[in-house]
């Protein structure tokens, strides 16, 4: 029988984990091209309808801390990678798009991102474990965003 691991022990092992796998993953990123930040903000428009969202959601959805979307947001607008428009439904309101120059930019860095992720995550998991692993992790953030 396996003995019970505390909430406490189970969080350091997952946060110490994902430290260290996204710290080798971040070393193998190709930011010469582009930084990892910039490279987050790129794939979530690209999850989003017409690859658009507002200012706001783009903040709360990236997964990276990035103290100041708005900035980044203009630097990769003067790049010409995403456009600010103003909301048609909320004068006040800003949405960022995705520029089909910032789609391409975006899927070749994927790529290169994706290589490096699959390579780490199955070398240290079989494809059951990977399985249960986001099993378990798509629960964990369901009961947190559900609140």
């Amino acid at each position: 029988m396996t003995k019970p691991v505390s909430p406490v022990a189970a969080w350091e092992s997952l946060f110490r984990a994902q430290v260290a796998v996204m710290r080798q993953i971040a070393s193998e990123f190709p930011s010469d091209v582009i930084s990892l930040n910039e490279y987050d903000v790129l794939f979530t428009l690209s999850l989003a309808e017409n690859r658009t969202l507002r200012i706001r959601e783009l903040n709360e959805n990236v997964l990276l801390t990035q103290p100041s979307i708005s900035r980044l947001v203009d630097r990769l607008a003067a790049r010409g990678l995403v456009t600010k428009l103003t909301d048609p439904n909320d004068g006040r309101g800003t949405l960022v798009a995705l520029t089909d120059t910032g789609f391409d930019l975006f899927r070749d860095a994927a790529h290169i991102h994706g290589r490096s992720i699959a390579s780490r995550m199955s070398t240290a998991l079989s494809p059951d474990e990977l399985t249960e692993l986001a099993r378990l992790t798509r629960k964990l953030y369901a009961s947190v965003t559900a609140r």
